[in-house]
């Protein structure tokens, strides 16, 4: 179980707000991606987000162009969940892929706050917090793999080390 705090948006989140376009062509180490995840829909998010927070939006997260620096950017600011209504189909693949959890649950995106304190149980598909309990379907175990390896290179990884033990 994972606790965090909520970081509320919108519908329709798309990539180039999530991680500025301007920056797509700029190499970069991971934490200074960090430092410019969702700073033209919220300049405060990089400077006061903490290990554990969760964003919670609404319907087609993630939409826009595939560019993987907007799961990377999120997942190394220190979200450990994206809760949304519904997922863009790239980002929703890209998140996995870097290790990022995302759930789909109407119910909680409806009733959780900017700032409540949530509890995520991924081994369980729930949610707690001050506004109640919710369920979402528990994540594949493979998906689990992923999450818990830190990314699916690292969890390949895992895998052929563990066959040619």
């Amino acid at each position: 179980m994972r606790k965090g705090r909520v970081w509320k948006y919108g519908d329709d989140v798309n990539t180039d707000v999530i991680f500025p376009g301007k920056y797509t062509y700029t190499p970069m180490e991971p934490p200074e991606m960090a430092q410019h995840a969702l700073e033209d829909l919220d300049p405060e998010f990089a400077k006061k987000v903490k290990l554990g927070d969760v964003i919670v939006a609404g319907k087609n997260f993630g939409c826009g162009s595939s560019r993987e620096q907007a799961a990377s950017c999120l997942k190394f600011a220190g979200i450990q969940a994206v809760i949304a209504k519904s997922f863009a189909r790239i980002f929703f693949r890209n998140a996995i892929n870097q290790g990022l959890p995302v759930i789909q649950c109407q119910e909680a995106v409806d009733s959780l706050g900017m700032g409540d304190e949530v509890t995520i149980d991924f081994s369980q598909g729930k949610i707690s917090g001050k506004a109640g309990e919710f369920k979402f379907p528990r994540l594949p175990d493979s998906v689990l793999g992923i999450v818990e390896a830190g990314g699916l290179i690292e969890y390949t990884k895992q895998k052929i080390t563990s066959r040619e033990s």
